[in-house]
């Protein structure tokens, strides 16, 4: 059975980076009918809050993206210390004690003898005694994972065939010398022991990927089949990192995107599929295929969201929305009406809220000098409210009698007197929902 997970570290909020890798990996268990897993990786007890773990909760729910479980990675520090503890025994893990700085002049030594900068594996030939000293004067050391320094190929689901040299790569570090466990070893555990089928990541995690293969193999797992997909940027193919913080998935929810607008983007941005709004999570899941997926960045414009969510909220029924149009004070015989009039020209929900002060507390009126006498004496002729359907064509019908204006000249100029807009819904439609009408003032 396919099993997939998604992994976010709750050090911050989900953002749409995130949200690309969360959502193929739902989608891909959702079609095969298989497991969805939510893992939180807390290892970092300073980084970590909860605030952050129950606002990733959130989002996944307000997208609709349910886990069949959830896991925390701070529950299982025994896991991680007994998988260190079969690695040290077979010889594959090893203390190394430089500070920072000396690997920084190694790295920079190495590039300037025009080699490749990587962990040269002193501590390896370090005596026991010697290790002794250096734990008296620096402390514990980091423990790295000694790599077998041959190639290491996979079949990538979207990259294709990818083969990594591994002596071109630093034995990796998989506990830090305060003994936090790192994402590299404490991922192949989980992912060994869940039975993850399937992992869906950032093309950024290439080489982490053939280090992980090489650790799954030591500790006698199944290597799952792993695919990487594009990184995202900018509309202009700017990097989006800088940008990030402010494309968390809150901060869209809280600008009225809705849910199956992103969805439908993120769904299909960087596949060979049209973005086309889907309205339903079943339409998502069927017409989903990593296959149709590319290597190539892959550009985001946050402005593609709106016309997304604008077109979902047009097939809204009113009842979808009933509530929120009643939070408004809009009175229960004219939501009905007032939905219809508006739906059709809003970009968010946000936008009722500035239709119905015009509707309550009349417009702002926009009139032309060579307008002014015109629209005075139409106005004149303009009964009190309520009005109905057919109170605009009565009422237009008798100022061309009396004017002589007729067509743009004569709907043009009491449109904007009326609603202070050039463009907008249907008048006839329109003025009945008018509860004051300022230009009469």
């Amino acid at each position: 059975m396919t099993t997939t997970r998604f992994a976010p570290s709750p050090t911050g909020y989900i953002h749409v980076g995130n949200l690309r890798t969360a959502l193929m990996n739902y989608l891909i268990a959702a079609k095969s009918g298989g497991t969805f897993i939510l893992r939180i990786d807390d290892t970092d007890p300073e980084r970590s809050k909860e605030e952050y773990v129950d606002g990733i909760k959130q989002d996944l729910e307000w997208l609709g993206l349910h886990w069949d479980r959830i896991e925390r990675q701070s529950q299982r520090l025994d896991r991680y210390a007994e998988a260190a503890d079969k690695l040290r025994e077979m010889g594959r893990f090893y203390e190394a004690f430089e500070t920072p700085t000396e690997l920084d002049l190694k790295r920079k030594k190495q590039l300037n003898m025009g080699m490749p900068p990587v962990y040269d594996r002193a501590a390896l030939s370090l005596s026991e005694a010697e290790k002794d000293a250096l734990r008296a004067e620096r402390g514990s050391g980091v423990w790295r994972f000694k790599l077998d320094q041959e190639r290491i190929e996979w079949k990538d689901g979207i990259l294709g065939d990818i083969s990594i040299d591994a002596a071109s790569v630093s034995d990796p570090v998989l506990i830090k010398a305060d003994g936090q466990v790192l994402y590299t070893i404490a991922s192949v555990v989980d992912d060994t022991e869940m039975g993850v089928t399937h992992v869906v990541r950032g093309s950024d995690h290439v080489t982490n990927t053939a280090t992980q293969i090489q650790i799954i193999e030591a500790l006698g797992g199944t290597v799952p089949s792993f695919a990487h997909h594009s990184l995202l940027t900018g509309p202009q193919g700017e990097s989006l990192s800088k940008r990030l913080g402010t494309l968390a998935l809150r901060d869209l929810r809280e600008q009225g995107v809705q849910p199956m607008a992103l969805l439908s983007l993120m769904a299909r941005l960087g596949s060979s599929d049209p973005v086309e709004l889907r309205t339903e999570m079943a339409e998502l899941i069927e017409g989903f295929d990593l296959d149709h997926f590319g290597a190539a960045p892959t550009k985001f414009d946050v402005q593609d969201l709106f016309p997304l969510t604008a077109k979902y909220l047009q097939g809204l029924p009113f009842e979808a929305v009933q509530a929120r149009i009643a939070a408004l004070g809009v009175p229960e015989d004219l939501a009905l009406h007032f939905w219809a009039v508006t739906r059709e020209n809003i970009t968010t929900l946000h936008d009722l809220d500035g239709w119905w002060e015009m509707f309550r507390d009349g417009a702002e009126p926009v009139i032309d000098d060579e307008d002014r006498a015109f629209v005075a004496e139409a106005l004149a002729l303009l009964p009190e409210g309520p009005y109905d359907g057919d109170s605009w064509g009565n009422w237009t019908a008798a100022v061309k009698e009396a004017t002589g204006r007729k067509g743009r000249g004569l709907f043009m100029p009491l449109r904007k007197a009326l609603t202070g807009q050039a463009h907008g819904p249907d008048m006839a439609q329109v003025l009945p929902l008018l509860q004051k009408i300022k230009a009469k003032n």
